[in-house]
């Protein structure tokens, strides 16, 4: 099908009734509180408001709603101390995320739902887990860690795929009040070392390989050298690409680890214990280790997946990540409201966009009601002409949430047209820094074209100029002029809080600077426009690079493409180059090229009108969708590879080093 014109901010769904509330948990709680609070919310918005100028109050409210669990008294969710960064919550409190995993297990098996665990993979045959199988896959685990002495503190390395052992893993970790931290087997040696290095970790839990599509990918070169890097580090090897093989000497095998059956523990925690260490891109320097708490993560995620996802035991949530994305992390903490999770590993467009192992036909497989997936998987969706509604049976998906990337008005638009009118489309922005999202949709709001419905609950978000004033209708940085529980409680290794204040706080004092930009738009809703850190700034005028794409994205012959400025240092328009891939069929001719710059010229601005075609054969994205621009146009101006990015982290490495030639020959 022809994807039909849309403009951003078109109304695809209107939001529902103010009388309608009542179907939703979000609306029943925020009813229950005007109640009891003598308040009166019209709209979302009134709702919102309230939320963020009573920060205290509204938090106390989650913590009764979702009925937190904690075995130490606490004295408010966060009193006077609002400041940023070193705000402290529920001080007093001790709780483990992990035993409110088990009690949405419990949950779960109480209402009868079926497998909680639903493993798809190429690289071996399906494995499912039920509510009782998992609980016990989580205390034979953490048997097998406390006979390699893990105790609280350690930290716990797991090099795996998104598998069911992986989230037992993870959980039983957690329990034992030891710290996680997953990087997907796909990352080479020198990305996975300079992440886990910094942990000093006591122990891994690797897999032997994997497949990927119709590769076979051997992991024990890889793991070889990370033991001889970290010596002291025990390590356990699950058998998944030789499900028949042997653990290599030194290592313990994965059914020796878990041979001892034991019911599993939670360790009552502070607050701010590290639960799990993100990392930053590190594309721009070394990863930032990134600690997110026990208390953080079950505050905000139970509010996030609660009440805007609405997540029940009733659904069944199918979310595309690699374990090294925050949103794997998000994930799991499905589970914290007893939902079903489907764990794919392995290559969405194997053996073709709408083949066996697509996204749509897994969600057919296990009749998923929640699907969290990249924008840019929509959109290649969108523009191969799929009709899921069509193709698959859909009948039980309900939401579709999507990041990674802004979603193109076109794309939105088809999501109703070809896979289903019912849907709720729920475009996303947050990130790795807060584990969670600071623009989203939710049962109480509308959604428009291209653009995301709110501010969650709580998060107090703005765009700003430079001047630190709110603006509209233009790009101004995204910034949180309040604290959020899932806030970063540190970074590993950084006793000084110096790297961690110069990436949040070293433009606006006591203000976090995400480095997005954001339009906030006179209907009240929000676009990210790009990278403040990729601003392409042309004579004094700037555009953010997601404007581009969103022009280009549906333009016809176009594949993808990526946007890349090459400043003058001194001071002039310096070179604005754009690389495109075409689609199949389509010409890379002197016509194409100017029916690009026409069209970029009169929808955007003729000085953002690139100085330079170059027809490649692919964009650098990673394997989460996004598109790659300060790294690519790092490599060009001649950084080593091996500091800038692993090429196993991209959708199609191969390509990489003819796209950096192209973009030199053309600077010449």
């Amino acid at each position: 099908m022809s994807l039909r014109t849309i403009v951003a901010g078109e109304l695809l769904r209107a939001a529902p009734a103010r009388s309608a509330w009542g179907e939703s948990r979000m609306g029943r709680f925020l009813d229950r509180i005007a109640q009891e609070r003598g308040l009166t919310f019209d709209d979302y918005e009134d709702a919102w408001r309230w939320s963020v100028d009573h920060l205290d109050d509204f938090w106390q409210e989650i913590w009764r709603e979702f009925e937190v669990i904690s075995h130490a008294p606490w004295h408010d969710a966060l009193g006077e101390h609002e400041r940023m960064p070193g705000a402290h919550w529920f001080a007093g409190a001790r709780l483990n995320y992990a035993e409110h995993i088990l009690r949405g297990v419990a949950a779960h098996a109480a209402e009868g739902q079926g497998p909680l665990l639903l493993g798809r993979s190429q690289t071996r045959p399906d494995r499912e887990l039920s509510s009782a199988e998992f609980i016990a896959e989580v205390g034979r685990i953490q048997a097998g860690m406390r006979r390699l002495g893990i105790t609280a503190g350690d930290r716990v390395v797991g090099y795996l795929p998104n598998l069911p052992e992986t989230v037992a893993a993870y959980v039983a970790t957690a329990g034992l009040g030891a710290v996680w931290c997953a990087v997907p087997p796909e990352m080479g040696i020198r990305s996975v070392l300079d992440r886990v290095e910094q942990l000093e970790p006591s122990l891994i839990i690797a897999v032997d390989g994997y497949r990927w599509g119709a590769k076979s990918i051997d992991r024990a070169a890889e793991l070889r050298d990370i033991r001889a890097a970290l010596p002291r580090m025990a390590a356990v090897v699950l058998p998944y690409l030789d499900e028949g093989g042997t653990a290599p000497e030194g290592t313990v095998a994965w059914s020796d680890f878990t041979a001892v059956a034991e019911e599993p523990t939670t360790l009552p925690v502070p607050f701010e214990h590290p639960l799990t260490i993100l990392f930053s891109s590190g594309t721009t320097g070394k990863p930032k280790a990134i600690v997110h708490s026990h208390g953080g993560l079950t505050t905000e995620h139970l509010k996030a997946v609660g009440l805007h996802f609405a997540i029940s035991p009733a659904d069944t949530t199918f979310w595309y990540s690699t374990t090294g994305w925050m949103v794997w992390t998000l994930s799991v903490s499905s589970l914290l409201l007893g939902a079903s999770m489907v764990l794919m590993d392995g290559d969405p467009n194997w053996p073709a966009l709408d083949g066996e192992w697509s996204q749509w036909a897994v969600l057919e497989q296990t009749a998923a009601t929640y699907f969290v997936t990249g924008a840019a998987y929509l959109a290649a969706s969108a523009h191969a002409g799929l009709l899921p509604g069509e193709r698959w049976q859909l009948s039980r998906l309900r939401e579709i949430q999507c990041s990674g990337s802004p979603l193109a008005p076109d794309v939105a638009g088809w999501v109703y047209d070809a896979v289903g009118e019912h849907l709720l489309l729920n475009p996303a922005s947050g990130g790795t820094d807060i584990c969670s999202g600071f623009l989203m949709g939710g049962p109480l709001t509308g959604v428009w074209a291209g653009e995301m419905a709110c501010r969650p609950l709580g998060v107090a978000v703005d765009s700003w100029d430079e001047a630190g004033h709110p603006v509209v209708g233009v790009p101004g940085e995204l910034v949180c002029t309040k604290p959020m529980p899932s806030m970063p409680v540190f970074f590993w290794g950084d006793d000084d809080f110096e790297r961690y204040r110069a990436a949040y706080f070293d433009v606006y004092p006591g203000v976090w600077r995400h480095g997005d930009w954001l339009v906030h738009t006179d209907r009240g809703t929000w676009a990210i426009t790009g990278r403040s850190d990729a601003t392409l700034n042309r004579g004094g005028v700037r555009l953010g690079t997601a404007e581009y794409y969103a022009v280009l994205d549906s333009f016809p012959g176009v594949a993808d493409s990526v946007i890349l400025h090459f400043e003058d240092p001194a001071g002039g328009m310096g070179v604005l180059v754009l690389v495109v891939a075409v689609a199949p069929g389509a010409p890379s001719d002197a016509d194409a090229e100017r029916a690009i710059r026409e069209v970029l010229r009169t929808t955007l601005s003729p000085r953002h009108v690139p100085d330079r075609i170059v027809w490649a054969p692919s964009v650098p994205r990673s394997v989460t969708g996004k598109r790659l621009e300060i790294p690519l146009k790092r490599l060009v101006q001649g950084a080593p590879l091996e500091q800038v990015i692993d090429p196993a982290v991209l959708l199609r490495p191969d390509d990489l080093a003819a796209t950096v030639e192209l973009v030199r020959g053309a600077l010449g």
